[in-house]
């Protein structure tokens, strides 16, 4: 038997020092580049959050902290009467919260008392209160004077809409109804204009906390409006870094859309059909929260955040400050922008929203204390 031929060895692939060297120097450039891209996105969200920024007192004579609120206030809203509803005890994946394991709630203050105390509503049978978790709300009076109160409503961190019925002899919430739609992935705030009626502002695209910190990392501006009613759903209003607070004009013709992460107030002109066209933009140097109208004279009051990173990196020892908003004229060519109340987080952390009733101001937080002024 003859002995097996010996073939001749092949050279093996890409064993060329030429081809290795180009191929380290591909994935070098690459790596490169990846890091070149974070840091750069990185650097764009510390702007974003304007995360260097310090902010210089502007005090008010009259102000004391309002008793009963110890774990945030993020939303205002106040009716005719003087009857002023807040959300209290919102909390988020990553938020601190100083009541971690208390569910939310809806309290009210009759700002026409002579000394006003908060006290918490109470709300009908049935509804889940152990995951009750109150984000922005909204009041509507309709034409038979019945008050209803909408809510943003995160249990289980899942996004809801509550609508309740005020009534006011029993210091109480009737639940009529929850609203889900796939058209409200993120809800952060609401203003109503019927009794099953509303504009909502989605923060993000995504509800998923992951894509949510992509799409904000990536600055993708994907967050939107929607109308709600019981007959259309539909997106009116896009493009928004991080679509926040929300308001209509006294005279029903505009709503206000805050755009945290832009430090930007967007004027859109409402339609018949509910559609909304934008009018124009305001740009500001500080991070916008709600946005709160005093209706006797369409100016917007503002509850901003002069440090963003401070806001969702607490750090007890140099805490989130507060700063409130006075825009006057907005329609006109320059507005008139005034900072009302600053503080450094020595007696308010986090300010969310500032709300007038006749010389009385209410200031709240996200997640700490809130300040009844008298100006």
């Amino acid at each position: 038997m003859a002995p097996p031929t010996e073939l001749p060895a092949r050279p093996e692939r890409g064993s060329a020092p030429g081809f290795r060297a180009m191929g380290r120097l591909v994935a070098v450039g690459l790596l490169g580049i990846a890091l070149a891209l974070l840091g750069e996105r990185l650097l764009a969200l510390r702007n974003r959050l304007k995360a260097s920024r310090e902010v210089e007192s502007v005090d008010l004579p009259n102000c004391h902290l309002i008793k009963g609120i110890e774990a945030g206030s993020e939303d205002i809203d106040i009716l005719p009467n003087g009857l002023a509803f807040f959300s209290a005890g919102l909390k988020f994946p990553g938020l601190h919260s100083f009541a971690p394991d208390k569910p939310g709630g809806i309290l009210m203050m009759d700002l026409k008392e002579e000394k006003p105390r908060a006290r918490e509503l109470r709300i009908s049978r049935g509804f889940d209160l152990a995951s009750f978790n109150p984000h922005g709300i909204s009041t509507f009076i309709d034409n038979d004077d019945t008050v209803y109160l909408f809510v943003v409503n995160h249990p289980e961190f899942k996004n809801t809409v509550e609508i309740f019925k005020f009534e006011e002899a029993e210091n109480s919430l009737l639940h009529l109804k929850t609203v889900k739609h796939e058209l409200l992935p993120s809800v952060n705030d609401i203003t109503a204009v019927g009794p099953a009626h509303f504009y909502a502002t989605n923060d993000h695209y995504f509800s998923d906390p992951f894509l949510k910190y992509l799409e904000t990392y990536l600055n993708l501006h994907w967050a939107n409006v929607v109308y709600y009613s019981p007959n259309e759903v539909k997106v009116v209003a896009e493009g928004f870094d991080s679509a926040n607070g929300i308001n209509i004009s006294p005279d029903n013709k505009y709503i206000y859309v805050a755009d945290i992460l832009a430090h930007e107030i967007h004027v859109l002109e409402k339609h018949p059909n509910m559609n909304l066209t934008q009018l124009k933009v305001l740009e500001l140097d500080t991070l916008v929260d709600n946005l709160s109208i005093d209706p006797s004279s369409g100016d917007i009051w503002v509850g901003c955040h002069p440090n963003g990173q401070k806001l969702f990196v607490y750090d007890p020892n140099n805490p989130p400050s507060s700063e409130v908003l006075r825009i006057q004229n907005i329609l006109s060519e320059k507005p008139t922008v005034t900072t009302v109340y600053a503080n450094n987080g020595s007696v308010l952390q986090g300010s969310s929203v500032a709300s007038v009733y006749d010389g009385k101001l209410l200031i709240g937080t996200v997640y700490h204390r809130a300040l009844y002024c008298e100006l």
